[in-house]
């Protein structure tokens, strides 16, 4: 981070009556636009009051001034693929690694349902002021009160149970489901009303390659899922990284793809589709989230331990990192010998290519995206996994600024909130962040987080890390 630190509001209260100036930075406000120098933004309890350059925006006398000068303002970033449910290793993922033995999977899912705070810490200390829960066990919906108010936490939107064909029988637990099963068109439509009955954010589906055979009746169940969501006004979100899936999954109404097409370059239909100004769709790359699989696995097979987390500012809890350094003494409960996770490794390898040229492709025919990390997943860890992912769309050829659109507002509108959050402008919320260098010229410059402001409360990254000893 900048050795210039930046001035908290030391007694840390929330600012509910008080109007708070930052002032001198350069403003970058989501929406895609030109920076603003010597910017001022007004805070008035926990919304923007305004935001643009000295001229627009009067400061009172009676204001707090923050003086960011040669700092950056950005709105807070929105992770918009997460797990709560999952913990970054495979205790959390018995289906990829089976340490129930040494982790039962019912007290695992106990800690992750009582204990979320320690990844809205890891959150907030990231930058990350928002999140969409994409599929999870019922318990995730409560996250949603739980955070309402907390300017120590993110916002939450939750998606609940998936719907899928595919159900595996290590993700059950004795009175509680991840998978609703899509058995016929009528269970996909009773699943969606379910759903809707608990007030979900999404309905989201996941709508892995079927066999040959199966293919119509299963695009016929998830056209099913599809109308009964427009019947009860409800999005849905579709993870279905084969090109011919993809596709049925728009023309059901998918709103939200929430992978990239990973099995062949996308063709024309399939970016006709996705660019339909009817049809609003959202188009997730979540690029390197295989990749911690592939880590895992290594550490398992060899012993040797992962390679370092990411977490350039601390933000990652003890309990986690020790999960993950676990990996190397895992070796019984693996399934991967050299040869099968060499092949793995090579596949990973060839789809991330796919990935890429595809992200290329839906960005140069100008496709909404959205940056979702897959959060929980093996060693793709809370919080600090939006540097990889933001930096591998830009490493891929999505210019900085289209990046930084993709991980605020593009986010916000994947939540429906766009009209609260993802850009700092007059009477959203204020959620924004200080940071060091520029982004808009390169997003590894995120990594240079110095303050957080999330519902108008200014946090120094400091503040946030994580305790030097012990377990959060």
């Amino acid at each position: 981070c900048s050795d210039r630190p930046v001035p908290a509001d030391r007694d840390q209260s929330p600012v509910a009556s008080t109007l708070v100036a930052l002032v001198g930075g350069t403003l970058i406000d989501g929406t895609g636009g030109a920076p603003v120098n010597d910017a001022v933004v007004l805070i008035d309890g926990d919304r923007i009051q305004c935001a643009g350059s000295s001229s627009d925006c009067g400061v009172a006398d009676s204001a707090r001034l923050i003086d960011v000068s040669g700092r950056w303002i950005t709105p807070g970033i929105v992770d918009a693929h997460v797990h709560y449910d999952q913990t970054a290793w495979g205790d959390g993922r018995p289906d990829a690694l089976d340490v129930r033995s040494l982790y039962p999977f019912e007290a695992v899912e106990f800690r992750q349902r009582t204990m979320p705070e320690r990844y809205f810490r890891a959150y907030l200390c990231s930058g990350v002021t928002a999140t969409f829960d994409v599929g999870g066990f019922p318990w995730t919906w409560t996250l949603r009160e739980r955070v309402r108010g907390d300017t120590f936490a993110p916002h939450v939107a939750v998606a609940g149970p998936l719907i899928s064909h595919v159900s595996p029988p290590k993700w059950v637990l004795p009175a509680e489901r991840r998978i609703i099963e899509l058995n016929d068109e009528e269970s996909g439509r009773a699943g969606v009303r379910y759903l809707a009955a608990n007030h979900t954010d999404a309905v989201k589906v996941w709508f892995l390659k079927p066999a040959a055979e199966m293919r119509e009746q299963l695009d016929a169940r998830l056209f099913a899922v599809g109308d009964e969501a427009r019947t009860y006004g409800v999005q849905m979100l579709v993870h279905a990284t084969q090109l011919r899936e993809a596709k049925v999954a728009l023309r059901a109404g998918a709103r939200v793809l929430v992978h990239s097409v990973q099995d062949e370059a996308v063709d024309e239909e399939f970016i006709g589709l996705l660019t339909d100004p009817a049809r609003e769709v959202i188009y997730m790359p979540t690029l390197v989230v295989r990749s911690g699989y592939v880590k895992m696995y290594e550490s398992v097979l060899t012993g040797e331990p992962p390679p370092e987390v990411d977490d350039p500012n601390r933000c990652v809890d003890q309990d986690t990192l020790a999960k993950i350094a676990q990996s190397a003494e895992s070796g019984q409960f693996g399934r991967f010998d050299r040869e099968r996770l060499d092949a793995y490794a090579d596949r990973a390898a060839k789809a991330y290519e796919v990935m890429v040229g595809n992200l290329m492709a839906v960005h140069e025919a100008g496709a909404t995206i959205a940056m979702g990390t897959d959060a929980g997943n093996p060693l793709a860890v809370t919080g600090p996994s939006i540097h990889a992912e933001m930096e591998a769309m830009q490493a891929a050829g999505m210019p900085a600024m289209d990046v930084l659109v993709a991980a605020t507002l593009n986010g916000a509108r994947t939540m429906q909130r766009e009209s609260e959050i993802g850009t700092v402008e007059s009477g959203k919320i204020a959620d924004l962040l200080v940071l060091g260098a520029d982004p808009s010229q390169d997003v590894a410059n995120f990594r240079q987080l110095e303050a957080v402001v999330r519902g108008g409360r200014f946090h120094t990254q400091v503040s946030l890390q994580r305790p030097e000893r012990g377990v959060d």
